[in-house]
């Protein structure tokens, strides 16, 4: 069972290398999400201008939804752009953000247990998100949505066997 996680030779397996971007087909399942939520955003939108009657109700309401939808995809693609991990010997990091650029660390030592989880359409894509519960902390997870499903699985090993080698101290 131990056989399929790589060894911690950085050059051996390309998951412990630098800062990887997500892979491609996550940019879809940013756009969607993003796209679902500025279409929730604009239906009170859409109603407002419609009872205005300044603007006929039909395309009060198709242009709210499709600038609204439009939008939240637009977002979602540029959140997409500025994710991005790495495994190293010492841990997990995460950057996110373009306006407010967050980098988040993990040390292996750290780490209680590992979530790996596939909704529908992450299962679709091939995507799966990783979630790492830290010990002590306020907030005492990171979630990772989008990763390749077969390297968040990496991950999880990864991450699992340096808590088994801290335990085993």
């Amino acid at each position: 069972m131990t056989d399929a996680v790589p060894e911690a030779d950085p050059a051996a397996h390309p998951v412990l290398a630098d800062w990887r971007p997500l892979p491609p087909r996550a940019r879809s399942l940013f756009m969607l999400s993003h796209a679902t939520m500025g279409l929730a955003l604009a239906v009170p939108v859409a109603i407002v201008s419609a009872s205005t009657h300044y603007v006929p109700m039909i395309p009060a309401v198709l242009g709210a939804l499709v600038i609204g939808a439009g939008l939240g995809a637009w977002l979602g693609a540029k959140r997409f752009r500025s994710r991005a991990w790495r495994l190293d010997e010492d841990g997990f990091g995460y950057r996110s953000g373009r306006l407010f650029h967050r980098e988040t660390r993990v040390p292996a030592s750290r780490v209680q247990h590992l979530d790996l989880r596939h909704g529908p359409f992450e299962r679709h894509w091939k995507l799966a998100t990783l979630v790492i519960h830290t010990a002590g902390s306020k907030m005492s997870a990171v979630s990772v949505t989008g990763l390749d499903a077969d390297d968040a699985e990496v991950l999880r090993d990864r991450l699992a066997r340096q808590l088994e080698t801290d335990d085993a101290l």
